[in-house]
């Protein structure tokens, strides 16, 4: 150590500097490796306000990356070897899968320059160089007549009450399916005739009010004799305290005869939307605004939100009147 000491010194080289140097390099390969950068940037989304859906996915998706990428130094990581990783799922023809693998690697790669510690996101020259997947759109009924037979099938609906009641109140509200499965009593204000969905369950965690119809009140009423003693609308047959899962939906729609390339739960957004559009009678904002679609102008997202609740109403009472008069077994004339 000593001979090997005075070297150093022969060669201008500090001896002490150098042990120094080696034990930053060793620190940046033990707390600056990919999983360490994962790890802090899933602790940024949790605290962001992230929802656990979100987190659970973004965790199961860099799980993908560790075998290869987990224990290496974030700032030697080049494209190519990030490309190996992505080029194993695609040879599986999980398309989607390695979009959003490759949109969560980058993420973490942001992070980490945003920290100092890398220079650049090397994911960014692979965005041409991967399969693109085929967008795939949520099935939904858009055609008038076969909505008459899927709403007159419900109608005779022969399982549970509460899924009968799930479904038309989906529809009615044209919410997503997490937002209604977790519905709970406290969350609706029925002297005001409104349902009030907190922002931590929303996609844009945006605080979103839904008008009730008095077809949504009646299902309320009717529900409220079934499950009003707990906490949830719609709790699972295992506890009182968890939701029904949105397979409990999807299963009821396919009980009904409607297989999962005509409609899903959340295709009835895509359902209302299209008859809210096509009759002519509201604004394209408003329907927006009745989706809880938000509006990328910070001003005119806060407008909108005040701006079309009266419309909204009207829409609600609309869309509750059309769906009575499709699922009415006299058509009228």
């Amino acid at each position: 150590m000593r001979d090997e000491a005075r070297r150093k010194v022969a060669n201008g080289i500090n001896p002490a500097k150098a042990k120094q140097a080696a034990k930053v390099e060793k620190l940046g390969r033990t707390d600056h490796t990919f999983a360490k950068f994962a790890e802090k940037f899933l602790a940024k989304q949790l605290k962001e306000g992230k929802s656990e859906a979100t987190i659970q996915k973004k965790e199961w998706l860099l799980r993908l990356a560790m075998d290869d990428l987990g224990d290496m130094p974030i700032n030697e990581i080049k494209a190519q070897t990030v490309l190996k990783t992505l080029k194993k799922r695609e040879a599986l023809g999980h398309y989607e899968t390695v979009r959003r693998l490759r949109a969560t690697i980058s993420a973490v790669f942001r992070y980490a320059v945003a920290s100092g510690v890398a220079e650049t996101d090397p994911t960014f020259a692979l965005k041409d160089a991967l399969i693109k997947p085929t967008a795939k759109h949520h099935a939904a009924i858009t055609d008038k007549d076969r909505l008459k037979e899927f709403l007159r099938a419900l109608d005779s609906y022969g399982g549970k009450a509460e899924t009968k009641i799930a479904l038309n109140l989906h529809i009615l509200f044209a919410s997503r399916p997490g937002e209604i499965r977790k519905a709970r009593w406290d969350e609706f204000d029925f002297e005001e005739r409104v349902w009030n969905v907190p922002a931590e369950r929303m996609k844009m965690r945006v605080a979103h009010n839904v008008p009730l119809s008095n077809a949504a009140l009646a299902l309320l009423e009717e529900l409220r004799e079934l499950t009003g003693w707990g906490a949830l609308l719609f709790p699972s047959l295992s506890s009182a305290e968890k939701p029904i899962s949105e397979n409990t939906l999807n299963q009821a729609l396919r009980r009904l005869g409607f297989s999962a390339k005509e409609v899903t739960s959340h295709g009835f957004r895509t359902t209302f939307s299209t008859f809210a559009n096509e009759c002519g009678l509201w604004s394209g904002d408003a329907i927006e605004a009745y989706l809880s679609h938000q509006d990328k102008n910070a001003i005119r997202r806060t407008y909108n939100r005040a701006a079309y609740w009266d419309e909204r109403v009207q829409i609600a009472d609309w869309w509750a009147a059309y769906v009575e008069e499709l699922q009415s077994k006299t058509d009228s004339t």
